[in-house]
């Protein structure tokens, strides 16, 4: 007579999170903890004004503006050609090549019109530019 194989049946278990879940939370407590982190003011260079008087005058030089119009150019709301406006920042850039020059397009302007400004700009060596559109 054979016999007979009875089939068990077998059930998931169920798995507990809970203490997995205090086990990361202590992990991560220890890290925290124990972690020495980099302070990044430390690693700063300041550099502090010394204390003796400035013996050099700082010379505050005016804003020069120039519009870029759809037909031509306006130097300090003069209408003026492109050869004029080079003439006047060659001056300009012998006596400060860092003075502050605001370059206003407006909408109908021409993108190229603004290019051949900018490049007569770093012909003369002037640096300090700040273009607007209006």
């Amino acid at each position: 007579m054979a016999r007979k194989k009875r089939r068990a049946e077998w059930q998931a278990g169920e798995l507990n999170l809970t203490a997995m879940i205090d086990v990361a939370f202590q992990l991560l407590n220890f890290f925290v903890i124990t972690s020495h982190p980099v302070d990044v003011f430390t690693n700063l260079d300041v550099f502090r004004p010394s204390t003796a008087p400035a013996t050099t005058e700082v010379v505050q030089t005016d804003l020069i503006e120039i519009m870029v119009y759809k037909d031509g150019y306006a130097f300090q709301k003069a209408q003026v050609a492109l050869d004029e406006v080079e003439r006047q920042l060659t001056r300009i850039a012998s006596f400060d090549k860092t003075a502050p020059i605001v370059i206003k397009c407006t909408g109908d302007s021409s993108h190229g019109a603004l290019v051949r400004l900018l490049d007569v700009c770093a012909k003369v060596g002037l640096t300090k530019l700040s273009v607007f559109s209006f």
